[in-house]
């Protein structure tokens, strides 16, 4: 496993997301047919892929040097969506050892704000975006305000052959989230 290239906050000092039941709806659900724009140029319909997806999605992504929305500390499940991100790419293997297909981060970001990241973080695995909520509004998927926009809020989908099997929500600590799914994924083996 890669050592993180990002150091993750104090979790203790960042409010705590409560589970407010708002993915409740979606274990056993179908996953909407959308094909959605990757940072490796292609159009992915999680849909249409067979085997196990893993797909974790996150309100934003920052970028060096400019600072965050104010008050984004505060906001519970706002901050550590690059620590999320990292924590998939440090456990890429291990995720595709215990059968995962795909592997896919999603925001509401451009892919072109997107690709930034992949490439920054060096992700093995592609982000898709969602921005015109496309897919976020087919799935009810839960979004929060904060400056202006309107955000994903953090949660991971396990989905088998087009229908979500597991819901991972509230995420939180994010750098814990692959670690999370592991865990579940070992009680399937």
């Amino acid at each position: 496993m890669a050592k993180s290239t990002v150091d993750a906050p104090d979790w203790s000092k960042i409010p705590a997301p409560v589970d407010d039941g708002a993915a409740a709806h979606l274990v056993g659900m179908k996953v909407a047919s959308v094909p959605l724009p990757s940072t490796d140029a292609r159009a992915i319909d999680l849909y249409a892929l067979r085997g196990r997806t893993v797909m974790y999605a996150y309100p934003r992504t920052g970028k060096p040097g400019i600072e965050n929305p104010d008050g984004w500390d505060q906001i519970p499940g706002a901050r550590g969506c690059t620590p999320q991100s990292c924590s998939f790419r440090d456990h890429f293997a291990e995720l595709k050892s215990l059968g995962v297909a795909f592997i896919f981060g999603l925001s509401t970001q451009s892919t072109a704000y997107q690709r930034e990241a992949a490439e920054r973080l060096h992700l093995p695995f592609a982000i898709l975006s969602d921005e015109n909520f496309a897919f976020a509004s087919a799935m009810r998927l839960p979004t929060f305000e904060a400056s202006g926009m309107t955000l994903l809020k953090r949660l991971t989908l396990v989905i088998k052959d087009g229908i979500i099997e597991q819901v991972f929500y509230p995420v939180f600590p994010p750098d814990q989230d692959a670690a999370n799914v592991i865990s579940w994924l070992k009680t399937k083996q």
